[in-house]
């Protein structure tokens, strides 16, 4: 089962991964990080199919996705 991890101080919360999502399993949190943005948080984990658009499309490389212990940036 695909493991998303967003690394929340990493995000700029341009809401692209939002975007991509074609399960819609990722929001925007409502509390910010230590540089002042909304950052993306997946709401539900287990719907993900593990199709990584979330992490191409990332332009800060903050969403990790861990499938069976391997992860892929």
């Amino acid at each position: 089962m695909p493991h998303i991890i967003v690394d929340k101080e990493r995000c700029k919360g341009c809401e692209l991964c939002v975007d991509a999502c074609p399960q819609k399993i990722i929001g925007m949190s409502k509390e910010i990080n230590d540089k002042g943005y909304f950052y993306a948080l997946v709401e539900e984990q287990k719907r993900c199919i593990g199709c990584r658009l979330c992490c191409i499309i990332c332009p800060d490389v903050a969403i990790l996705m861990q499938v069976q212990g391997t992860m892929y940036h």
